[in-house]
C-alpha cells in the first residue's frame, strides 16, 4: 500500500518537530551538567525551561498539523447523512462597520444582496458604530436606498459584540450569518451549502475559512501568516468540539445565542462565544472553504491593530478560562479541550515572551563564556569547551526558529520568501503583542494609538514613534554586539546583530509599509 504523500509528509513532519524539540532540550541540559560557573548554570537552567516550553508548543503544534489531515474524512462522514431540506429556515446577515470606508462597506453589502437564496427569508442588517457624521449619513442614505436595514449606535460600548447584541433586539431570524464590513461574498452558495448542516439541533454554529484578496507582496505574507490557522489548527480543533467562531464569514443559531446570553463583550468576542457554547454542551463546525475573500492587509500599521486585539483578547480569555475551568458548577470540558482553548490563550503570548527571553538569555551569555574563536579543532570535535556549548545552543534555536516557518510555507505555499517574512513578522510583533498581554493584565484600555506620517520625514518620525522600544531594544543588542567583536567573540557578534535586525524590523515595517 503506498503511502498518501500528503499524510506522509505530515507524519515525518511530527518526527522532525519531535527530534527538534528532544535536540533543544538535550543541549539545554548539557548545557546544566556541563557549566562551570554559577551564572553559566542559571542561564543553562533558563534555556532548559524555555527549550522544554517550547518543545511541548512544537510538538503539540506539529501533532494539531498532522491531526488536521483526518479533517476532511470527518466531515464527509458527516455530510453523507445529510439530507435534502425542504423547508429553508429565515436568516439576517449581519454586518458590523465603525468608521470604515463607505465604498467598502457598499461594495460588501452589494455582494450580500447576491446570496443565492430566497429575498423573503433572508435580511440584511447594517451595524454601523460609526461617529463620523459624514459615514453615518452616506450608510444609511445607502442602506435605504438598497432596502437593508440600518442600526446605528450612538457609543461603542462592548465594541463588535455590543453592536452584534443591540442587533438581536431587533431581528428575530432563526439563524445569523456574520461578515465583517470589508468581506466580499465570492461564492452565493454560503447559505444554501452551510445551512444543512444544522440538522444536527445542538450545532451553533458553523465557521468557514478566512482569506484575504490579493494585494501587495506584504499582505500575501499576512494572508499566509492567518491561513496556517485555518488550514492546520482550526480542523484539528474541530475534531475535538473546540472549533473558534472567527467573528465573520460563520452561520449562528439563534436559540443557541440567545441560550447563552448573547455575545460575551470582549474585543474578541467570537473566542469567548466559541467557549461559552463549548461549556454550554453545544457543538461546532468548520467547514475549510472560502465564501467571502475580507481586503488585504497592506500596511503594517493594521496588522499592528489586528495582533494587538487579538493578543489583548487572548490574554482576557486566558484568565477568563483559568477561572471558569476552577467554578465546578461549569460543565466540565475535556481534557483535550482544556488543551485546545488554553493553547489559544498562550499561542501568541508564547510567541512573542519566547522570542524576547531567548533574546535577552543570548545577550547575557555572550557575555558570560568566552568566545567560540578560541577554539581548537580538537576542542570543536570534542565538544570540551562549555563556550561551544552556548554557542551550539544558539546556532540549535536559531536553525529552529528560521528554518521551521521556512519549510512548512515552501512546503505547502510553495514560497521560501514568504516564510521568511513569516519568521521576521514574528519578531516585529513581538513587543506589540506583549505590550497588549501587559495591558490586558492590567486591565487597560485595549484601545492604542498609531502614528501615522505622510511625507519622507513623517514617514520616519511615525515609524520611529511607533516603534521606540523596539529600536531602543535593537540598538543596545547592537552596541552589544560591537563590544563582543572588540572581545574577539565574533559567533557571538554576529548573533547579537541578527537579533538586532529582526528587533529593527518593527521600524523598517512601519516605514516600507505605513
Amino acid at each position: 500500500m503506498v503511502m498518501d504523500k500528503d499524510f506522509a509528509l505530515r507524519l515525518s513532519s511530527v518526527g522532525i518537530f519531535a527530534l527538534m524539540s528532544v535536540v533543544g532540550v538535550g543541549i539545554s541540559y548539557y548545557l546544566v551538567v556541563t557549566a562551570r560557573t554559577p551564572l553559566l548554570f542559571w542561564l543553562a537552567i533558563a534555556f532548559l525551561l524555555l527549550s522544554v516550553i517550547s518543545g511541548i508548543f512544537n510538538v503539540t503544534s506539529a501533532y494539531s498539523y498532522y491531526r488536521s489531515y483526518f479533517y476532511d474524512r470527518y466531515l464527509e462522514s458527516i455530510t453523507r447523512n445529510l439530507k435534502p431540506i425542504k423547508k429553508w429556515p429565515t436568516v439576517a446577515i449581519a454586518v458590523p462597520t465603525y468608521n470604515e470606508d463607505p465604498k467598502l462597506v457598499e461594495r460588501t453589502l452589494l455582494s450580500m444582496k447576491k446570496m443565492d437564496y430566497d429575498a423573503k427569508k433572508m435580511k440584511i442588517y447594517l451595524l454601523d458604530d460609526s461617529t463620523k457624521p459624514e459615514i453615518k449619513g452616506r450608510l444609511e442614505a445607502f442602506c435605504k436606498k438598497e432596502g437593508i436595514v440600518y442600526l446605528h449606535r450612538d457609543n461603542r460600548q462592548g465594541f463588535k459584540a455590543g453592536a452584534l447584541n443591540n442587533f438581536l433586539k431587533y431581528s428575530n431570524e432563526e439563524f445569523i450569518a456574520v461578515f465583517d464590513a470589508d468581506e466580499r461574498l465570492v461564492d452565493g452558495k454560503f447559505l444554501k451549502d452551510l445551512l444543512p448542516y444544522f440538522q444536527d439541533s445542538k450545532l451553533s454554529f458553523v465557521q468557514t475559512e478566512k482569506r484575504y484578496a490579493k494585494g501587495n507582496f506584504f499582505s500575501s505574507c499576512v494572508d499566509l501568516f492567518d491561513a496556517f490557522f485555518f488550514k492546520f489548527i482550526q480542523p484539528s480543533r474541530a475534531l475535538n468540539n473546540t472549533a473558534i467562531f472567527a467573528g465573520s464569514c460563520g452561520i449562528i443559531r439563534r436559540s443557541a445565542l440567545d441560550d447563552i446570553g448573547g455575545f460575551p463583550e470582549y474585543v474578541i468576542e467570537d473566542t469567548f462565544f466559541s467557549f461559552e457554547s463549548d461549556m454550554k454542551g453545544y457543538r461546532s463546525l468548520y467547514i475549510p472553504k472560502v465564501y467571502a475573500l475580507g481586503a488585504p492587509i497592506t500596511s503594517f500599521t493594521a496588522l499592528s491593530k489586528q495582533q494587538w486585539r487579538y493578543n489583548y483578547g487572548d490574554t482576557q480569555f486566558l484568565l477568563h478560562l483559568i477561572q471558569n475551568l476552577r467554578a465546578h458548577k461549569r460543565r466540565t470540558v475535556s481534557a483535550l479541550s482544556k488543551i485546545d482553548y488554553a493553547l489559544h490563550g498562550l499561542g501568541l503570548n508564547y510567541l512573542s515572551v519566547i522570542l524576547i527571553m531567548f533574546t535577552l538569555i543570548s545577550l547575557i551569555s555572550v557575555f558570560a563564556s568566552a568566545p567560540i574563536t578560541y577554539a581548537t579543532l580538537s576542542e570543536l570535535a570534542h565538544f570540551e569547551m562549555p563556550p561551544l556549548n552556548f554557542e551550539l545552543f544558539g546556532l540549535n534555536a536559531f536553525l529552529l526558529s528560521i528554518l521551521v516557518p521556512i519549510a512548512i510555507t515552501k512546503l505547502y505555499f510553495n514560497s521560501i520568501s514568504k516564510g521568511f517574512m513569516i519568521f521576521v513578522l514574528n519578531f516585529a510583533l513581538a513587543f506589540i503583542r506583549l505590550k497588549a498581554a501587559f495591558a490586558a493584565l492590567l486591565n487597560r484600555s485595549p484601545v492604542t494609538g498609531w502614528v501615522k506620517g505622510m511625507t519622507l520625514r513623517g514617514r520616519l518620525l511615525a515609524a520611529l514613534k511607533n516603534s521606540v522600544l523596539e529600536v531602543a531594544f535593537s540598538i543596545v543588542l547592537f552596541i552589544a554586539g560591537a563590544f563582543a567583536v572588540l572581545t574577539a567573540n565574533i559567533t557571538g557578534a554576529l548573533w547579537l546583530v541578527w537579533y538586532s535586525f529582526l528587533y529593527s524590523s518593527t521600524f523598517i515595517f512601519f516605514y516600507r509599509y505605513g
